[in-house]
Formats: structure tokens, sequence, C-alpha cells
């Protein structure tokens, strides 16, 4: 008699449990921006596209689209005139510069 009570209490648990852990999960998804870890910095003195990559949160080989997403996305949460650092935002636009192909974030020759 005690084995199927047993069974079902374990059964409702994992139940419980997993509905949990899809809600929590969901819940990460929906974050801002800011409420996930980015790039903690250490930055190398010449770039390379493990850096840039890390920095903006992609693969090194991600398409251009997903790379342009990840820059916005890093930008809003550390662009200078929100209070973040002239220096990062720098990083930030020389990492996709360089996962695009350019010379390390210039757009346009001086």
């Amino acid at each position: 008699m005690t084995t199927p009570i047993v069974a079902g209490f374990s059964i409702a648990a994992a139940a419980l449990t997993a509905r949990q852990a899809i809600l929590a999960y969901e819940a990460w998804k929906r974050a801002p921006p800011a409420m996930r870890a980015f790039y903690q910095g250490g930055f190398e003195p010449q770039m390379t596209r493990r850096e840039a990559a890390l920095i903006l949160g992609v693969r090194r080989s991600a398409a251009k689209a997903k790379v342009l997403a990840a820059h916005r996305k890093v930008m809003i949460a550390n662009h200078p005139d929100a209070g973040g650092s002239d220096y990062v935002a720098t990083k930030i636009n020389e990492a996709k510069g360089l996962l695009l192909g350019g010379r390390g974030g210039r757009d346009r020759p001086l």
C-alpha cells in the first residue's frame, strides 16, 4: 500500500521541480541585458578574434546579423552617455570591427 503512495509523491515532486526549472529558464531568457554577465575585461594589447568574441558574447564565426545584434545589446549596457566608460565603448566597437572583417573598429580611413 505504501509503495504506490511513495511513487506518487516522487512523481509529483519531480514534476514540480521540472516546472520550476522551466519557469526559471524562461525568466532568465527575458532578463534585460544589464542583468546578464558580460566579458569582465583584462584586455590584451592587440585584440584577437577570441577576445572580440568574448567581449560581444558570440562565437568567433558568428554571422554578421548576430554580431550586430550582440554589439547593440552590449553597447546599450555600456554606452558612455548612460554612464559607461569611453574606453570600454571603444573596445566594444573594436571587437565589432574585428569580427566583421574591418580594421579593428574603424569603418573608414582617417
